[in-house]
C-alpha cells in the first residue's frame, strides 16, 4: 500500500504525522491544521501517544474545525487524566463538537479504522508510573487480509470451492497481518523485536549523542538517541525509516551527517528520511533519502 505521510516533529515544540490514505493522525502538535488546511478534513482517527503539550495542543483547533457525527475518534492512553479534562473543556468551549468520540485505549486493544486496517496500542516507557498504569503509548498500524491456508494453496480452485461449500469459507483461509506503519511516539529504545517487520517505521531520535551530549542518558530523559535507533533498525526487518523529534539544538548539517555516518557504521541500506527541526514535510516518502 502506498502511503502519503506528512508531518512536523521538533522536540519540545510540536509533533504530528498525517497518514493521508488511512485518515489517521499520529499525535496532534501545534500548527497541524495550519499546515494541512482542507486536508485536515480527511482525519477520522487521532492517536495520541501521551499528554505532553507538544503532542496534543493542536487538538482543540482540529476538533472545532472538523468535528461531525461520530468523528473524529480521538484515542489516548487509558490512564492519562489530561484527556477527560480536555474533552470536558472542549465540549464547553465549542459546544458544536459534541459528536467527537474520545476513547481511552491500552495495549491489547484493537481500533479498526477501516475494514482491513486496525491500529494496536503498544506500551512504552516515556511516562512510567507503575506496571499497570498506561500513560504513554506507541502504535502499530496493521493491514489485515484473509489468505488461503498454505496447506490448501496447491489445490485446484474447484476443490477449494467445494471445501467452502461443505465447511464454510473460514475453513480455507487464515488471517495475515502486515505492520504497515510503526509509530514510536516519545520513548527510549526498549527492545529489538517491537518494530520487526514494519514496512514503515516512524521513530523519534531526540538526541544525537555527539560530543556535546555525552552527559545525556536517553532512558533518564525518556527519549531515544539516534545511534540506539539505528542500531535497532540494523538488527530487524524494516523497509523504510522516518526519523523525527530531533532537538532544535542540532543543525540540519549535523543531523544529516550523523545519520549518514551511522548508516555506514551499521550497514543500513533501506531508505532513511528525516524531519529537520522547524520544518513541515509533505509526502515525506517522496523525497530523497538522507543516505542516498
Amino acid at each position: 500500500m502506498k502511503l502519503t505521510i506528512s508531518g512536523y516533529s521538533t522536540a519540545l515544540f510540536s509533533t504530528w504525522y498525517f497518514l493521508e490514505e488511512l485518515g489517521i493522525l499520529m499525535d496532534a502538535g501545534d500548527g497541524l491544521t495550519a499546515a494541512l488546511l482542507q486536508k485536515s478534513r480527511k482525519i477520522n482517527y487521532v492517536f495520541i501517544s501521551h499528554a505532553d503539550r507538544d503532542h496534543l495542543t493542536g487538538l482543540l483547533q482540529l476538533n472545532q474545525l472538523n468535528a461531525r457525527a461520530g468523528l473524529p475518534v480521538i484515542c489516548y492512553p487509558r490512564d492519562s487524566s489530561s484527556f477527560p479534562a480536555m474533552e470536558e473543556f472542549s465540549k464547553r468551549f465549542d459546544p458544536h463538537i459534541a459528536g467527537t468520540q474520545w476513547r481511552a485505549v491500552a495495549p491489547g486493544d484493537e481500533i479498526w479504522v477501516k475494514d482491513d486496517i486496525v491500529v494496536i496500542p503498544v506500551r512504552n516507557e516515556h511516562v512510567t508510573t507503575g506496571e499497570h498504569i498506561i500513560r504513554s503509548l506507541s502504535y502499530k498500524v496493521m493491514q489485515v487480509k484473509q489468505k488461503v491456508k498454505p496447506e490448501l494453496a496447491a489445490l485446484p480452485p474447484e476443490t477449494i470451492r467445494q471445501i467452502i461449500m461443505d465447511q464454510g469459507k473460514e475453513s480455507t483461509t487464515m488471517e495475515v497481518r502486515t505492520n504497515l506503519v510503526g509509530y514510536s511516539g516519545d520513548t527510549p529504545v526498549q527492545d529489538l523485536e517491537r518494530w520487526d517487520g514494519s514496512d514503515i517505521l516512524i521513530h523519534e531520535a531526540t538526541f544525537l549523542a555527539s560530543e556535546g551530549d555525552m552527559k545525556i542518558v536517553a532512558h533518564k530523559n525518556k527519549h531515544s538517541k539516534l545511534e540506539e535507533v539505528m542500531d535497532m533498525v540494523s538488527r530487524i526487518r524494516v523497509k523504510q525509516l522516518i526519523l523525527g523529534h530531533f532537538s532544535s539544538r542540532y543543525s540540519a548539517e549535523l543531523i544529516d551527517r550523523s545519520i549518514k555516518q551511522l548508516c555506514d557504521k551499521y550497514g543500513i541500506i533501506i531508505p532513511v528520511f528525516r524531519l529537520l527541526p522547524g520544518l513541515t514535510v509533505r509526502d515525506i516518502l517522496s523525497g530523497t533519502p538522507v543516505n542516498k
